[in-house]
């Protein structure tokens, strides 16, 4: 009954959000995504979750995620993002370097304290240019402890999440300061030029009739890339089957997306941010400040150096390279949170061009982060 309430709540909480959003400007102007985290936020610390509910919240976020996608990537215009590919793959190599250079620093300056301060840095690197998967792997090809693993994954979940929160949030806002603004591609698709779709406007009139065939048909066109992606990621070892789902679900989709029908399907990028905002629900309702009880202050800090300074060290890098700010946020989420986050941080700057640089730059770091970790965490050594 409570995981039945729960599920209930994870699909219907987004609709009362997109309702307040719509109904009031407050609301809107705070976002959908802050709002779908607060609400998850509230209900997975209010001790209704069942702590054996954590397998079923991992699944949902896979099959959101891998579903949400493709729904997004259905509606690209291929063509106007190729015009961007080039600063977005110059933008991920200084997070690259960025998170490099800043991890060195902080086995530095830990390793008085911490002699196997080289491991965390090696897990660092792998964890911030490609991802969770990797950092597993690094793990084992660096012979760090269960502990050093628990408490730095741990970690990484509440400062990542406080990181996400800012980049959805002030973060635009702050880096514009000093960062030139995005310049939108000149060659944009008939279904983007109808209406602007991270708009929360945009989702009035989502259930008339022909909206909603249109819709089920790309949602079962969806379900089909994510069970391929499924499919084809278990021909693969685990630590690279994560990333050979998204990169097969990206492909497919955006192959799918150069037909004409599959591209122009309306609301199509509605529906996909629907499930971003489940997703979105269900992450936050994972996280709880309990965890953190008997904090290892060593560990805690290095975690947010790497998250913060490397992130302080990208951006500099990016004004000298006159990179936009929305390029900039978007390859610093795909390499810091991977490419699933990477429509929340799209929906959270309203911006759909950026959409598939972050997911390619961050399929990208999945393929580099098991390299340049176990290489760099040995050159600490």
């Amino acid at each position: 009954m409570v995981v039945a309430a729960m599920v209930l709540f994870y699909l219907l909480f987004p609709a009362f959000v997109i309702w307040l959003c719509i109904r009031f400007p407050l609301a809107n102007r705070i976002g959908a995504v802050l709002l779908c985290y607060a609400g998850g936020i509230l209900l997975g610390n209010i001790g209704l979750i069942p702590d054996s509910a954590v397998g079923l919240q991992n699944t949902l976020t896979e099959a959101l995620i891998a579903v949400g996608i493709s729904l997004l990537l259905f509606t690209i215009d291929i063509v106007a993002w190729r015009n961007t590919a080039g600063k977005a793959i110059l933008s991920f190599g200084l997070a690259t370097i960025s998170i490099v250079l800043v991890a060195f620093l902080g086995v530095s300056l830990i390793r008085g304290s911490l002699p196997t301060a080289w491991k965390l840095g090696g897990m660092a690197i792998g964890l911030y240019t490609g991802g969770t998967p990797n950092l597993a792997s690094i793990k084992q090809g660096l012979g760090a402890s269960n502990n050093s693993f628990i408490l730095m994954n741990t970690y990484d979940t509440v400062i990542s999440f406080a990181y996400l929160v800012f980049t959805v949030s002030i973060a635009q806002r702050f880096f514009l300061l000093f960062m030139k603004r995005f310049s939108a591609p000149k060659t944009v698709t008939s279904s983007h030029s109808v209406e602007e779709p991270e708009s929360i406007t945009s989702y009035v009139g989502f259930f008339s009739g022909p909206v909603l065939r249109g819709l089920g048909g790309a949602l079962l066109l969806a379900i089909l890339v994510a069970v391929v992606g499924l499919a084809v990621s278990l021909l693969f070892p685990a630590s690279f089957s994560t990333a050979a789902a998204i990169l097969t679900i990206t492909t497919l989709s955006i192959a799918l997306s150069f037909v004409k029908r599959v591209r122009q399907t309306r609301k199509s990028f509605q529906f996909g941010m629907y499930f971003i905002y489940m997703f979105c629900t269900v992450v936050a309702s994972m996280v709880r400040f309990s965890v953190i009880v008997h904090i290892n202050w060593t560990i805690l800090e290095f975690v947010a150096l790497c998250i913060f300074g490397s992130m302080v060290l990208h951006s500099i890098l990016c004004t000298i390279f006159k990179i936009d700010v929305d390029t900039f946020l978007v390859t610093s989420v795909s390499a810091v949170c991977s490419p699933p986050f990477v429509p929340v941080i799209a929906a959270g700057l309203k911006n759909h061009f950026v959409l598939v640089s972050g997911i390619t730059t961050g399929i990208i770091g999945y393929a580099i982060g098991n390299y340049l970790g176990i290489t760099v965490g040995f050159l600490m050594r």
